[in-house]
């Protein structure tokens, strides 16, 4: 057991937990006497016997909330160089790392770390600590060693060994992840779960590790987590490749906002513009510009930053003056140099906190702010919960509503979102011809692989799936293997980059009948000679229900005809979009057998494929997915409709009525094949009916009619 006295703290990923002393408020006391006076004092304080170790860390504490961490770390350094035989000096040692691991003197982090395991070798939050560092450092390997010999150290069952075993793990199946390294991740994260089945966010990445895996089923349930609570749990992105239904969709976007999104406090930050506001409107007489801010982690090197590279450069300075604000990684590439030098004002808010940068946005008076992330990696919901900007945009990035109170708008089309549609979306819907923007700039290597360099045979039908593995499911997987059955001497070409992937995929394939050796795997490759690489590719078939997006274009700007399936969702729609604007109406079928079949005929008849893919190399240039230049015109003036909206006092309110409730029941794994649009509705009202039955549930706009409202 620790001393009474002592404090000490635990990183997990960007959370610090701390464990204050019970003389706290008497040590805040004293250091605020001590700050500000010279080192004297602080050498005094440092004296053997002066004060308790607990006093000394609380007074360390003080001294860096107050903003005076040299005072802290000078402090705490003297401390130990006074007292480095103390039986506490590895919780002083620990206490010091920290504060170094906060202001980025990580190698000295890393060395205090050590001293203080050599101190007390079985003090696990130093191991924890240490792990964290040496991955900041680069050591991965080390790190995750580091936190495995923690987990291996933890045998007695206490509460504060099972807390730090949870941790441990958990640090580790994170590194483990986002390494690549994804069965010991897994398992890392499937450990932690049976420690502590309540963890929804180690769900969310157990279920998005069992995706990347294709490990059917993917809602594996275990004695301590039933399919349903796996499923509830879910994040929207893993939702959406799970079950094709826009009211679940909504409900869980919804969910995972108010758990996992919202704004400490939300406030809004700065005055908005008065409806007198003088900016121009569609028709062109103009005052002054719409200032547009668009909010993104990947305006870079990544699949929206390809579709988005030329967007900035076509924005009509008459009209808007467009302000970027970058949230990712800190690597350089040339497709971020281009945003970059495109905007009018590039602001790396990477390292602000929510409010901060919520504050610099609306310090810019941005009039209209564009979320290209939503519930993405990197995204910074929080953010738009201070509300920065009069008007909040929801597009591209994330393939869904948000369900958050802030966003007032997402861009779609009419393929994508029907009018019919929008009861399933809390913004309101506002129209592209076709919502999707390309780079007309992208960079394709002009030299095609042979196909023996990428592993295909000299000969046969080539069906091409360069999606991510996440979104192939057993429904589409099966029918792609009833295409091969069927198709002689064909191949099915997938993109995978993980080995034990790879190896689950054609054991699948061999108990579907089906000589593994037909499914050929293209490995990751510079995105000029990944484009190049399509050429060889005959029919790409899409995924359901998460369809392909930047895939979708890619083939289709290399002139490879795309099947899609229309499903009802907003990410099993987009593919169904850009074949329709790239001018290949007839590849957009309404169910799967329509699928299977028209790709079993394309296959057989050559010349009618050929017409095809003449047909999309030859209006490439003119066809509607193409047309950047209109796209980003059309771009501009739902824009400043958005700001008349604002302006006459018209701002659209955020539609969220009973979205927890609607969660609540309908997160059932078990639900039976819903066919079609009406066919899910019944099974919605059904549900709403039972629900009603036991508590009154108010006519909310969606699914539940006006003559429930009570008289």
């Amino acid at each position: 057991m620790m001393a009474t006295d002592e404090a000490y703290r635990v990183e997990s990923g960007d959370t610090v937990y701390m464990r204050q002393n019970v003389r706290e408020s008497a040590v805040i006391s004293e250091t605020r006497e001590s700050e500000g006076k010279s080192d004297i004092r602080i050498a005094a304080l440092a004296e053997p016997g002066d004060m308790s170790v607990g006093a000394l860390i609380g007074a360390a504490e003080a001294l860096r909330a107050s903003g005076r961490t040299d005072l802290a770390n000078d402090l705490l350094r003297t401390w130990l160089c006074k007292n480095s035989l103390h039986a506490l000096a590895y919780a002083v040692r620990y206490n010091y790392a920290a504060m170094l691991s906060e202001s980025g003197s990580l190698a000295e982090a890393r060395d205090q770390l050590r001293l203080a395991l050599l101190d007390n070798s079985v003090f696990s939050p130093a191991a924890i600590n240490l792990g964290s560092v040496l991955e900041r450092l680069g050591d991965r390997a080390n790190a995750v060693e580091t936190w495995r010999a923690v987990i291996n150290r933890l045998g007695a069952v206490t509460g504060e060994a099972v807390s730090h075993r949870v941790i441990a793990l958990n640090q580790m199946g994170r590194v483990l992840e986002a390494a690549a390294i994804l069965s010991p991740a897994e398992i890392a994260l499937k450990t932690s779960l049976e420690l502590d089945p309540t963890q929804r966010e180690v769900i969310q990445h157990l279920i998005a590790l069992r995706q990347v895996q294709c490990s059917w089923p993917i809602l594996a349930e275990t004695s301590k987590i039933s399919a349903s609570a796996l499923l509830a749990a879910s994040s929207p992105l893993a939702l959406a490749a799970l079950i094709d239904d826009p009211i679940l969709h909504l409900a869980n976007a919804h969910r995972y906002y108010m758990t996992d999104g919202q704004a400490a406090a939300p406030v809004t930050l700065g005055a908005w513009p008065p409806p007198d506001s003088g900016r121009q409107g569609p028709t062109g007489a103009s005052t002054r510009r719409l200032r547009i801010g668009y909010v993104s982690s990947d305006m870079r090197h990544h699949a929206v930053g390809f579709l988005t590279a030329e967007l900035f450069a076509l924005h009509n300075r008459n009209r808007v003056d467009v302000q970027a604000y970058y949230c990712g990684i800190p690597n350089e590439d040339p497709i971020k140099a281009r945003f970059r030098d495109t905007a009018d004002g590039w602001t790396n808010i990477s390292a602000m906190t929510d409010r901060a940068a919520a504050a610099k946005i609306a310090a810019d008076k941005i009039d209209i702010l564009v979320d290209l992330n939503g519930y993405t990696k990197d995204g910074r919901v929080k953010l738009f919960g201070y509300r920065p900007a009069p008007c909040i945009v929801n597009w591209l990035g994330f393939p869904g509503s948000s369900g958050s109170p802030n966003h007032h708008y997402i861009i779609a089309d009419q393929i994508i979102i029907p009018a019919e549609d929008e009861i399933f979306y809390s913004e309101k819907v506002v129209r592209l011809p076709c919502y999707q923007p390309n780079d007309r700039q992208r960079i394709v290597a002009g030299e095609t692989p042979t196909r023996d360099e990428v592993g295909l045979p000299s000969h046969g039908f080539v069906f091409c799936v360069f999606n991510g593995p996440q979104k192939i499911t057993p429904t589409i997987f099966a029918i792609w293997m009833s295409l091969l059955r069927q198709v002689a001497g064909s191949v099915l070409w997938m993109l995978c980059n993980d080995d034990g992937v790879s190896e689950r995929l054609r054991g699948h394939a061999s108990n579907a009948g089906i000589d593994p050796n037909r499914l050929v795997f293209a490995g990751r490759m510079a995105n000029p000679q990944h484009l190049a690489r399509y050429r060889l590719a005959d029919l790409f078939l899409d995924t359901a229900p998460y369809g392909a997006h930047t895939t979708a274009s890619d083939a289709l700007w290399m002139g490879v005809p795309v099947l899609t399936v229309a499903g009802r969702g907003f990410a099993a729609r987009v593919c169904a979009s850009l074949v329709r604007a790239a001018n290949l109406p007839e590849l957009v079928c309404n169910d799967f057998a329509e699928y299977r079949d028209r790709a079993i005929m394309l296959a057989r008849d050559p010349e009618q494929l050929a017409a095809l893919a003449e047909r999309l190399q030859h209006g490439r240039d003119t066809s509607l997915l193409f047309d950047t230049p209109a796209l980003v015109h059309n771009l501009e003036d739902i824009y400043f409709g958005m700001w008349e909206d604002y302006c006459a006092g018209n701002l659209p309110q955020p539609r969220l009525a009973h979205l927890p409730l609607y969660h609540r029941i309908g997160n059932d794994p078990d639900r039976p094949p819903l066919p079609d649009r009406e066919s899910l509705l019944t099974w919605w009202r059904a549900r709403l009916v039972h629900s009603d039955a036991v508590q009154l549930v108010p006519h909310d706009g969606l699914l539940w009619p006006d003559c429930r409202v009570p008289s």
